[in-house]
């Protein structure tokens, strides 16, 4: 990549005096063009004795006056320089200079006549507030402005919250410049520095803010009157629409999501700015770029070399159609927005540049340095060089992923290490197929080894159904309102499928949450294609997803990785489905898991999912976060408990049928489980025999409740344990009672002659020696 030189300063009028300012060594801290490139402005915050000012320098010497304000400490200093279209003339501008405490210049430029100053405006309504920021969106201007307390000692918790973001017409006409009512946007807020691109307006936290508020970023969406709050580095994206000005409050605008934001950290940010695309450019302090949109979602795009940055080292960032532009530290990087992908790296022999605005080239990029203006083109290369397609580069950087996660290496695997090292074969291989078939449709390509041709035919299937997921989002993105919700259920079912199929880590799993909150029941429909569940011909649930599904559905991550921001596993995300949408066949579905969990991990394991907390539990958990509660959610967790089988759940929702008074379903829960293990029969049995001896309820049903007596049991064992969970009474007993509720030794009769007449343990062991002809046995022979 070579730079042309397209202006050594000499066609600007007082271009020697540009010059002399870029070389004097008080380098301007900003930048701006004109939008017809014709006019170059210059902001200096300047050293002493030399004042801080604004100069303005016209191209071609065009004749006329000159702009150039300054201003001295301690004066109102100058926050903003705005370009807006002027719809008096086609295609003219005018120029906002916007004032510290509000007042604002607009200024006009008219050939052969020069600088014009049209009109002095107040932006501010109250003579007290100080604007930290400003940008314009649109037709109007968008400032946050800081609202002193009017009391000296206030409450410093609340002098935090002084600040107001505003917005506010700026309408250029025949008659002069007025300003549109001011529209309070969001006020009792903290500092924000605001940026907008076309339709949104980002709102970033200033440097002096709170701990708390610096933990997301904000974004207004004007035409909606909506606020997306989000805190991009840990997925997490919450909407609310400002249905009036009360909603305005930042408090309020906060409400819900406060226990939330608290446990985020704070963000990373070292620089920001706006791309051409409309999305927020975010360089961290360890040097990572990455860009958020406007719907709050945050994409990585490349990571910067030299390690930490500090805040006295600058980073210009320009966004060229899909390439992003970055200067750092004499280094120029051009990256591939879409991919990732770094184009070219060019080391610059200019101390300091600033980016340019291209006219009408988005292929070219200007940068203005000490000797003049520079230029260079990244025109798209030819078919032989032709840029990787968006699929393969995510081929090499999930093989990144997945050979670090097995590596024993310190050492950090890069896509072009992984590209160049030859050690790795498996994605070089997929990466041509995917080239070889993606080409196919634009151009004949390249003829496969016949190696590769088999592979291509093993993963036809799989590459068809990638093409018409993209086709699907394609038409998503370009149906009607009406047609949306229809492609939306089978996307998210193709999504659903994709991610259980992929490895569960952290990442999908926050996708899978997102998709769960977003589209309900079309991810509950998708759950239920890609399970396979439904009801066979007795009326059970059976499911035939492959034992693969089952592994992703059971996947239980760490706990550091689940809670914080509210994701949560993926059996919670389907059990919450049942609850919401199939209620009744949550328990077969957790005694189906279950059932697979047995079959493939021991009892005791603590690699499978039961060796944390067992199924029944995080199903009654799910269960316990329903937000109402009635009958029938008390009928799930009796039903939860008994389809676990497991002793302690069991005798958990024997007792709460006791307490509901069940009586019936009591004696038929005692005869379903007692028959599982000897342990779980008696310590059921024991649990009635003290409900019976309390009081009367389980009479009826005595002649089914005394076969269930362990065999071990005495009489004696019997009469104790009656005896100890006798009610107390404050009366003194007597033998022939009137009341109906007293136990009596007939009710016990049948119980203790049944265990009477039964043989005894001992009894059993030694009966074949007892039927024996011969008592006792002869003496063997002895061996002479």
């Amino acid at each position: 990549m070579k730079l042309r030189q397209v202006s050594d300063l000499s066609d600007f009028s007082r271009g020697h005096w540009l010059r002399e300012l870029l070389c004097r060594g008080e380098e301007p801290s900003h930048v701006q063009s004109s939008p017809d490139g014709q006019h170059l402005l210059l902001l200096q915050k300047g050293r002493p004795p030399t004042l801080p000012r604004v100069v303005a320098f016209q191209r071609h010497s065009i004749a006329g006056a000159d702009l150039e304000r300054s201003w001295q400490p301690p004066q109102p200093a100058l926050v903003g320089l705005l370009f807006l279209r002027s719809p008096v003339v086609l295609d003219s501008w005018v120029l906002a200079v916007v004032w510290e405490h509000g007042r604002t210049e607009v200024w006009h430029f008219v050939v052969a006549v020069g600088w014009q100053l049209l009109q002095t405006l107040e932006l501010c309504q109250g003579a007290r507030a100080r604007v930290v920021s400003v940008c314009s969106q649109g037709a109007s201007l968008v400032w946050c402005e800081e609202r002193p307390p009017l009391g000296a000692h206030s409450d410093m918790s609340r002098c935090a919250f002084r600040f107001c973001v505003c917005a506010r017409a700026l309408e250029v006409g025949e008659q002069g410049v007025r300003l549109g009512t001011v529209r309070i946007v969001l006020h009792n807020s903290p500092e924000y520095q605001v940026l907008a691109s076309p339709q949104h307006v980002f709102l970033v936290p200033g440097a002096a803010g709170f701990a708390t508020t610096s933990k997301f970023l904000l974004i207004w969406h004007p035409e909606k009157a909506e606020f997306t709050i989000t805190a991009p580095s840990a997925g997490f994206i919450h909407s609310k629409v400002l249905r009036s000005s009360s909603e305005s409050d930042f408090r309020r605008l906060l409400l819900g999501s406060v226990g939330l934001l608290s446990g985020f950290a704070p963000l990373d940010i070292h620089t920001s700015t706006v791309s051409s695309s409309g999305g927020l450019l975010l360089v961290s302090t360890k040097g990572s770029v990455s860009i958020v949109e406007p719907d709050g979602t945050q994409r990585h795009i490349f990571d910067l070399e030299g390690g930490p940055l500090a805040q006295g080292n600058p980073v210009q960032l320009k966004t060229f159609g899909s390439i992003l532009a970055c200067v750092l530290a004499g280094v120029l990087y051009l990256v591939d927005q879409n991919s990732g992908r770094l184009v070219e790296k060019e080391v610059l022999s200019m101390k300091e540049v600033h980016f340019l605005e291209s006219q009408g080239e988005e292929d070219s990029i200007q940068l203005l340095s000490q000797s003049g203006i520079y230029s260079f083109s990244f025109s798209k290369p030819e078919d032989s060089s032709r840029p990787d397609p968006c699929l393969v580069e995510m081929v090499f950087e999930e093989a990144c992923r997945y050979y670090q996660r097995r590596s024993l290496s310190s050492s950090k695997l890069t896509v072009e290490k992984l590209k160049k090292g030859g050690a790795f074969q498996a994605p070089v291989v997929l990466a041509a197929i995917l080239q070889h078939s993606l080409h196919q449709k634009q151009k004949p390509a390249r003829s496969l080894q016949d190696t590769y041709t088999k592979l291509l035919s093993a993963v036809s299937l799989e590459l068809q159904s990638y093409m018409s997921l993209e086709l699907l989002k394609t038409c998503v993105v370009c149906a009607p309102e009406s047609e949306v919700e229809s492609y939306c259920k089978e996307l998210v079912e193709l999504e659903v499928s994709r991610v259980l199929q992929s490895d569960m880590d952290k990442d999908n799993l926050a996708y899978l949450n997102s998709v769960f909150a977003s589209f309900p029941k079309a991810a509950w429909k998708a759950t239920r294609s890609c399970l396979q569940l439904q009801q066979n011909g007795d009326g059970l649930l059976v499911a035939r997803a492959t034992p693969e599904v089952w592994k992703k559905v059971l996947c239980q991550p760490q706990l550091e990785e689940v809670g914080q921001n509210g994701m949560v596993p993926l059996f919670e995300l389907i059990c919450a489905s049942f609850l919401r949408f199939k209620p009744k066949w949550l328990p077969s579905f957790v005694e189906l898991t279950q059932q697979y969990v047995s079959s493939s991990w021991s009892y005791s394991s603590k690699e499978g999912p039961e060796g944390r907390v067992p199924l029944y539990k995080r199903a009654l958990g799910v269960l316990a976060r329903k937000s109402k509660h009635g009958e029938a959610d008390e009928e799930m967790e009796l039903e939860l408990l008994l389809c676990s089988k497991r002793p302690k759940a069991v005798l958990q929702a024997l007792h709460l049928l006791i307490h509901l008074k069940q009586w019936q379903r009591v004696v038929e829960v005692a005869e379903k489980f007692s028959k599982l293990s000897p342990l779980l029969n008696k310590e059921i049995f024991v649990t009635l025999l003290a409900e019976f001896a309390q009081h009367r309820e389980l009479d009826p049903y005595l002649d089914r409740l005394w076969p269930l007596c362990p065999a071990e049991l005495t009489a004696s064992d019997i009469l104790t344990m009656v005896l100890q969970h006798l009610p107390h009474s404050q009366e003194e007993p007597v033998p022939f009672s009137s009341e109906g509720s007293q136990l009596t030794v007939g009710l016990l009769k049948p119980l203790l002659q049944r265990v009477v007449q039964r043989p005894s343990v001992q009894d059993e062991m030694y009966s074949d020696a007892l039927q024996s002809t011969t008592f006792p046995p002869p003496t063997p022979p002895r061996e002479h």
